[in-house]
Formats: C-alpha cells, structure tokens, sequence
C-alpha cells in the first residue's frame, strides 16, 4: 500500500479522532480510504448519469406516449435492467 503524508486542520483533525474512538473506524487511515472510496462512486456514479442523459438527448424525440414510456422503464426496473 502506498504510503502518504497528509495535512489536515483543527477542525477535520478533531471530528476524525471522534470517528475512531466511537469505533467506527480502527485508524484514521481506514477513515480517509473510505472517505477516498466513496468519492470515487460518486463520481462514477455521476459520470454514468452524466453518460445517460447525454446518450437521451442525442437519442431524439419519441413517438411514444408518456404511458407508453413510464410502462417500458417500469418493465425495465422490474428486469433488472
């Protein structure tokens, strides 16, 4: 595992001391690797969203009622798709 140095202040110092003694995190390096995992998804999760919306637009209009495609996307849910 690479090995960092970091800098944070007071404030983040603090509330990241808190997270370890309430147990929810056994050091602050597990602490700033969640932090670091879940941003990550997030952007991931944005850029799939980005990609989707941008992939509806260049898709063009439709013929289908709002009915029509409300019922395909609940298809759609309820295939896992």
């Amino acid at each position: 595992m690479a090995r960092q140095t970091i800098s944070v202040n007071e404030p983040n110092d603090r509330w990241m001391k808190q997270k370890i003694e309430e147990n929810e995190f056994s050091s602050k390096s597990e602490l700033i690797n969640d932090l670091i995992r879940r941003q990550r998804e997030q952007e991931e999760e944005r850029l799939l969203l980005r990609n989707e919306l941008i992939k509806g637009e260049n898709s063009g209009l439709s013929n289908k009622s709002m009915a029509e495609i409300l019922t395909e996307a609940k298809q759609r849910v309820k295939n896992g798709q």
